[in-house]
């Protein structure tokens, strides 16, 4: 049988597999790292006396905390930054890169940006890799035929310390995109629709392909648009398969292989596709011509719907969790049902994020921007630039002097609105357009209200000062923006050296598993795993008091809010969990509980979550999450399914989250924590009972290896550690066999090192040897 292009992937990174396990220790090509989920990973890797074992493979930068101000005056990150736990954050990994040999680009440096903006521009992101970042959307570098995504904490210190990541296997999932899109449809279009059509749950356990007419027909840009929510329809990865434009791209840029490196590279990478008989676990069908400009309502990006729609009514919706969600999105949004969604007023307007802030966004922007000015009623619009070196091919292009024309504020690099972690955020209330990825309640700013859409559509929802739909939207003078579009000349023919994906692609002994004396003498050997930051203690068996959440889809940003990621420590967040639905503010600004479960008693002292939604910590990779639920004392969170990220993330923190049917919590487990009851949680039986003995889960379903660590309380770190001769082995055949994937971020100059040295404007690349 044919391999999917998922399988091809991963298959070229095993470097062990157990058997007894289902676990999988790949190989990690491209790491990237920013100022919030890698202070822990650091102080980890000091405390436990390891190193970064591959800087080359690593890439540092700074992006979600920093503001977005001009840089002119720049003199420091301390005077710059005036906010002080983004301060701290920013200046401890700028401390870190410095002591660890990490290649950093920080704010001095042009080539700065968000992190996915930043990888495939430097050519860091190539076809084939496997790419992690301490962020979600990860998923972006999917559109090169890359395995990319996003990792919690505790695994960018795994990955910092062994360049390796433990895996289980993800389902394969296509999305076949067959026909062309309309004049005017865009990439963001394409994808809020599918997410719309399957939901922000229907790729959970899945690594999606995006495949079809309609896809092979995006530029390199416009798929990584697509890849990069992937993570929003719920799925560990997206991935498409590379090809000439993804080659053309990426020739020449400063990381990428050069001469036969680049050939031998190619050759490969040409070999990187779904075979025709290969087998998914699940497809869906998309007609790309049926698509129409496509906008959010709700608090989900799985609340879009075609402009021409009207807001949706609740009063139709029979399942009752699905109406509630409904009910609370629309007094979120302010929103009456039945209201045409062109009817909308807008405040702000944001044109930027890992989303749409490449030069391709910036065009289509301009072009509905030229010749007009924003309506009376936008009192902000943004456009942020993903890079310096974005804003720079602006600025020769003449885009940023029409930003500016029509009444945009023209920024420097950084993730800005999308998330607010930084300065540029919405007021209580006001309604955006943002070209970001996430809409959910408080992303954009506390009680803030985001319509995502695609540049074009927000660029003429400035003008009208309304949600417009731009094929109704009439360019000034029917011209567009001029722009002087660099072109490069087209490739020699490339050799044609054939890759078998039938042979082994890692060492020969990879697959083979641990002895079966040294597997059972692994719980005995603890004492050769040193303990690291985030070490956990065993679980057997809980009882605890079980507190009942009655919602679905709840994201790590309603658990955790940004403001609070502002540490750089793994302890001290239980004021921050569930904060918007645990606390009002009175006149004064005073934090006042509210009665939230968590507030009331006896629910306050409890160890157990039970929910009844799906979906529950969708969203965001940080880590932060099951800190706060660890540090408020929840040890295990039962629910119909959970995020893929925040699902592993836990188990790095010694909480046991169960998957378990729906109706069997709605009907048995709900009810005794609605009445304040115990719950009993046998891990090494795989049980849930009552408190009182009564078996109410038989069995539930855990991968062997996670309740292995679990149970022993194992450091992960350690255990992978005790491989060395297996990771060197692998690294010994990529040197050799995927020549062209070394180098990495080792051929930057060395003058990224120092933080102080004034900013650098140029765009050039010296090859040294750290």
């Amino acid at each position: 049988m044919g391999k999917t292009l998922y399988d091809k992937v991963f298959d070229a990174h095993v470097v062990h597999k157990d058997p007894k396990n289902d676990s999988y220790l790949i190989y990690i090509d491209r790491h990237i790292i920013h100022e919030v989920t890698s202070p822990q990973a650091f102080e980890g890797l000091v405390n436990a006396g390891r190193k970064v074992r591959r800087p080359d493979c690593t890439l540092a930068t700074v992006d979600h905390n920093i503001p977005t101000d001009s840089r002119k005056e720049f003199q420091s990150t301390q005077t710059f930054i005036k906010e002080e736990n983004s301060k701290i954050q920013v200046v401890t990994l700028e401390q870190n890169v410095k002591a660890h040999k990490v290649p950093f680009l920080g704010m001095t440096e042009a080539r700065q940006g968000i992190v996915h903006v930043i990888g495939p521009e430097q050519g860091f992101t190539l076809p084939g890799t496997t790419v992690v970042c301490g962020d979600s959307h990860t998923s972006t570098h999917g559109a090169f035929g890359c395995l990319a995504f996003g990792i919690g904490t505790s695994e960018v210190e795994h990955v910092l310390a062994t360049q390796t990541i433990i895996q289980a296997k993800s389902k394969n999932m296509r999305i076949m995109v067959n026909g062309k899109l309309q004049p005017g449809i865009t990439s963001k279009d394409l994808i809020l629709h599918i997410i719309g059509v399957i939901g922000t749950a229907g790729g959970t356990g899945c690594v999606m392909e995006f495949a079809g007419e309609a896809i092979r027909d995006l530029s390199v840009e416009a798929r990584m648009s697509i890849c990069n929510m992937s993570i929003e329809a719920g799925a560990r990865a997206g991935m498409i398969a590379p090809d000439e434009k993804c080659f053309e791209y990426l020739k020449g840029r400063p990381l990428a292989p050069k001469g036969e490196e680049w050939k031998k590279g190619v050759a490969f990478w040409k070999t990187l596709y779904s075979d025709d008989d290969a087998k998914f676990d699940e497809e869906i069908i998309i007609n790309a011509p049926d698509i129409v400009p496509t906008v959010t309502w709700g608090t989900s990006p799985q609340d879009a719907l075609p402009i021409t729609a009207s807001v949706p009514d609740p009063s139709k919706i029979e399942d009752p969790i699905k109406k509630s969600g409904m009910e609370r999105a629309l007094e979120y949004m302010g929103l009456v049902a039945n209201t045409p969604l062109q009817d909308l007023k807008l405040d702000k307007i944001f044109i930027g994020s890992c989303t749409n802030s490449r030069i391709e966004d910036l065009r289509a922007a301009a072009a509905v921007l030229k010749g007009h000015k924003i309506a009376d009623n936008i009192v902000r619009a943004m456009v942020v630039p993903g890079s310096g070196l974005v804003k720079r091919q602006a600025e020769r292009e003449g885009l940023d002097q029409i930003f500016i024309a029509s009444g945009f504020e023209w920024r420097e690099a950084g993730c800005s609105m999308c998330l607010g972690m930084n300065p540029d955020i919405l007021s209580p209330n006001e309604r955006c357009a943002s070209t970001s990825n996430r809409n959910f309640e408080g992303r954009q700013g506390p009680k803030g209200r985001t319509h995502l859409m695609s540049p074009a559509m927000a660029a003429a929802a400035a003008i009208t000062g309304h949600l417009t739909d731009i094929r109704s939207f009439e360019y000034k003078d029917g011209d567009i923006a001029k722009v002087s579009v660099e072109t490069k000349s087209e490739d020699k023919p490339l050799q044609n050296e054939v890759y078998d994906h039938n042979e082994p692609t890692q060492p020969r002994d990879a697959s083979v598993s641990l002895a079966d004396d040294e597997v059972n003498d692994i719980p005995k050997r603890t004492s050769d795993v040193t303990t690291s930051s985030a070490a956990v203690q065993p679980f057997t068996a809980l009882t605890g008091l079980a507190a009942p959440l009655d919602k679905a889809n709840v994201d790590t940003d309603a658990i955790i809010p940004k403001q609070f990621l502002k540490t750089i420590k793994r302890t001290g967040l239980k004021s921050g969990l569930f904060y918007e639905w645990r606390f009002t503010q009175d006149s004064k600004g005073k934090d006042v509980s509210t009665d939230f479960v968590l507030n009331v008693a006896p629910w306050d002292r409890s160890e157990v979550l039970v929910v009844t939604g799906d979906n529950f910590g969708c969203g965001s990779s940080r880590e932060h999450a099951p800190w706060a639920l660890k540090d408020f004392g929840i040890k295990s969170i039962i629910a119909p399914s959970f995020g893929d990220i925040f699902y592993n993330n836990c188990f790095k923190n010694g909480i046991l989250p169960i998957r378990v049917d729906q109706k069997v919590i709605t009907d048995h487990i709900f009810p005794i924590a609605k009445d304040g009851g115990k719950i009993t949680v046998d891990l090494p039986a795989q049980t849930i009972a009552d408190e009182y003995g009564n078996v109410i889960v038989e069995h539930f379903e855990i991968e062997s290896f996670r309740k292995h660590c679990l149970v022993n309380g194992l450091d992960d770190i350690g255990l992978t550690l005790q491989l060395e001769d297996y990771i060197t082995k692998y690294e010994a055949v990529r040197k050799d066999k995927y020549s062209f994937w070394e180098g990495g971020s080792a051929l930057l100059n060395k003058n990224l090192f120092d933080i102080r040295s004034p900013l650098d404007t140029t765009f050039h690349v010296v090859h040294t040897e750290w």
